[in-house]
This record gives structure tokens, C-alpha cells and sequence, in this order.
């Protein structure tokens, strides 16, 4: 079963505009954090405390997590909200996709036709590729202050100019990249 790109565009934008208009922006790169900070607070009972001064109730040594009044220290201590779901969500979405277009169940159907055109069929290096790319882009995420799902995705669909800034900068680097390591066409 493959469906368009145009409808998985259209199922797309239909998300991000139910979550805007009923809770509120979509971006996930900040729930990476979040993460971080579950995993530091698991051996470190200090990384985040309650605290009756700080606006959310708590705080934490750690200046991006008490940023704000302690707003990703209150995610910290309670992560089952909103974000932490929407990214469980987002991976299952992706696993059932997968599933329902027999990605796990072909030989290299996991591996789009442009990359076994340029580097070959080695399941190894793809998730390499994969892991490390996805590794870069949190990374330059994070010091952007947000992910392309926030800065460009719920951004421009905000009308905010650095959404639209975002998004050009993306393409402008997007595009030369995507040329330089794939040349051959599938």
C-alpha cells in the first residue's frame, strides 16, 4: 500500500493545525532534554527539587532545565505531559508505517532506491547515516533554540518571520547537501 506524498503532506499539515488550534505548537527536539534531565534525576536527586519560590514549582542547578521559572525542571519531574507523548507517538506512528508498507518484512525495503543507488546496500552504514544525521540535526536543534517542527513547521504556520527565515536557511542548506551526497539518481 503507497499513498502519495501529497496525502501524507496534507495528513501533515491537518496535525499541525489540530495542535495549534486545540493545544499548541508541535516541536520535539526540547523533549530530548527533558530526557536527559529524567535520566540525570534518576542518580542525581539534586539535578531537579522542588522549590515553593521558583514559578513552576521547581528548580534545578542546571540553567537550561531552571530557565524560565524552572519550566523543563517541572517537565523533568513530571514528564508525562503533552510533549512526552506526542514524541511516543511519533515513534509509533513511524513503526506502523513501516509495518503497513512491509518495511520490516522486504530485504532493503528499509533503504530508499537513491541510497542503494549511491552507497550500496549495507544495512550498517544506513543506520549510521541515519544516527548520526539524526544526531547533527538535534544537536543544531538545541542551539537554534528548536527543531525544524517548531521553528519552521508550526512557525510558518503561525506567520512568524523566523519560521520563514528558518525554513530558507534549511532548503538553502538542504539542497547542496542532499546534491553533494547523492548525485546519482535512483
Amino acid at each position: 500500500m503507497t499513498l502519495s506524498w501529497k496525502y501524507g503532506g496534507l495528513a501533515l499539515g491537518l496535525a499541525f493545525f489540530f495542535a495549534v488550534a486545540l493545544v499548541k505548537p508541535i516541536g520535539v527536539s526540547t523533549q530530548f532534554v527533558i530526557f536527559d534531565g529524567i535520566l540525570w534525576n534518576a542518580v542525581d536527586s539534586t539535578a531537579v527539587v522542588a522549590d515553593e519560590t521558583a514559578k513552576s514549582g521547581y528548580s534545578s542547578p542546571n540553567a537550561y532545565l531552571d530557565a524560565n521559572g524552572g519550566k523543563y525542571a517541572s517537565a523533568v519531574a513530571d514528564p508525562l505531559n503533552y510533549g512526552f507523548f506526542f514524541v511516543i507517538a511519533i515513534m509509533v506512528g513511524a513503526a506502523i508505517s513501516g509495518w503497513l508498507r512491509g518495511s520490516f518484512r522486504e530485504a532493503n525495503r528499509f533503504m530508499p532506491r537513491v541510497w542503494l543507488a549511491n552507497w550500496g546496500e549495507t544495512p550498517v552504514l544506513r543506520f549510521l547515516a541515519a544516527f548520526g544525521g539524526g544526531f547533527l540535526v538535534l544537536y543544531g536543534a538545541r542551539l537554534a533554540g528548536g527543531c525544524t517542527s517548531g521553528h519552521m513547521m508550526s512557525g510558518m504556520m503561525q506567520t512568524a518571520v523566523s519560521g520563514y527565515i528558518f525554513a530558507a536557511g534549511a532548503f538553502a542548506a538542504a539542497i547542496p547537501t542532499a546534491m553533494f551526497l547523492y548525485p546519482k539518481e535512483a
